[in-house]
C-alpha cells in the first residue's frame, strides 16, 4: 500500500508503530557508518523489529493493529493459516495466528537435514489461504522464496504482512506483484521521520542525512560504495541463494 492510497486509519496506525518503535529503541540512524545489507544496498538506517518481542505491550499494540490491517485489507474471513518465516517472522506469525483464531505453521529457509527433513512445520497448508508473515522487508525480495515453498507444497498465498516496510528500494512491490503477492505492513521509514517531529530522538544533521537516503536510496547506496540498482541487488541475492 502506498501514501496514495492509505487512510485515516492507515496513517494513525503508521504514526502509532513508529512511535513505539522510536520507544522501545528499534530504530538506529548510523550516517557515518552505513549498515550492508545482504541485497547490497547501502543505507543509514537499520530497523531492529526483533526488540519488539521484548516488550509486552508495545507488541500487543502492534499484534493489534497488525490483525486489524489485515482485516481491513485482506478480510476477516479470507485466511485459513498464518505461516511464519524462519525466524524473525515466527512469533510475529503465532501471536498474530493466536488473534485470529487460526492454524500457525513456519517456513524454513532450507530443509532441516534430518528427521522428516521438512521445510514446513507445524502442518502443510494445502490448499489452504495463507498468510505469509515476518517482522520486516526491505526490498521484498527475502519474500519470494518463503512464498514459493509454501506454494510448492500446495498453500495458496497472495498475501505477506510486515511490520515494518522500507518503503524506498525500487521493486518493492514490482517484486511481489510478479508472483501475484500483495504486501501490507505497519510504517516505513517515511514515518518513523514523521513520527521524530514530536521528539528529538536523533540530532538534525543525522535526520537531514536519513532524509537525503530516502529521497534518493539508490544513489546514496551508490556513493557509499553500495549496489546501484535494483538488478545489482537481484542478481547478489541470487549468487547468496
Amino acid at each position: 500500500m502506498t501514501k496514495l492510497h492509505m487512510t485515516d486509519w492507515d496513517r494513525d496506525a503508521a504514526l502509532t508503530t513508529a512511535r513505539i518503535l522510536l520507544e522501545i529503541k528499534a530504530v538506529n540512524f548510523r550516517p557515518e557508518e552505513p549498515y550492508t545489507f545482504t541485497s547490497g544496498w547501502k543505507s543509514p538506517v537499520y530497523i531492529d523489529c526483533r526488540r519488539i518481542i521484548y516488550f509486552p505491550r508495545a507488541r500487543a499494540k502492534i499484534c493489534e493493529l497488525g490483525v486489524e490491517k489485515i482485516g481491513r485489507h485482506v478480510g476477516f474471513e479470507s485466511i485459513d493459516v498464518v505461516a511464519g518465516g524462519e525466524t524473525a517472522g515466527i512469533p510475529y506469525a503465532a501471536w498474530l495466528a493466536d488473534r485470529m483464531l487460526a492454524p500457525m505453521a513456519y517456513v524454513r529457509k532450507q530443509p532441516k537435514g534430518f528427521g522428516r527433513n521438512a521445510l514446513i512445520e507445524g502442518d502443510v497448508p494445502e490448499g489452504k489461504r495463507t498468510l505469509l508473515v515476518e517482522d520486516l522487508t526491505t526490498d521484498g525480495a527475502s519474500k519470494i522464496q518463503f512464498c514459493q515453498a509454501l506454494r510448492d507444497a500446495g498453500a495458496i498465498v497472495n498475501h505477506t504482512f510486515v511490520v515494518f516496510f522500507y518503503g524506498v528500494f525500487p521493486g518493492s512491490f514490482e517484486t511481489l506483484g510478479k508472483m501475484d503477492i500483495q504486501l501490507h505492513h505497519l510504517c516505513t521509514w517515511w514515518d518513523v521521520l514523521e513520527a521524530c517531529r514530536d521528539r528529538p530522538y536523533f540530532s538534525n544533521d543525522a535526520l537531514a542525512e536519513v532524509r537525503r537516503f530516502l529521497e534518493n536510496p539508490v544513489a546514496w547506496s551508490a556513493a557509499h560504495g553500495g549496489v546501484a540498482s535494483a538488478e545489482e541487488a537481484a542478481a547478489r541475492k541470487a549468487r547468496k541463494a
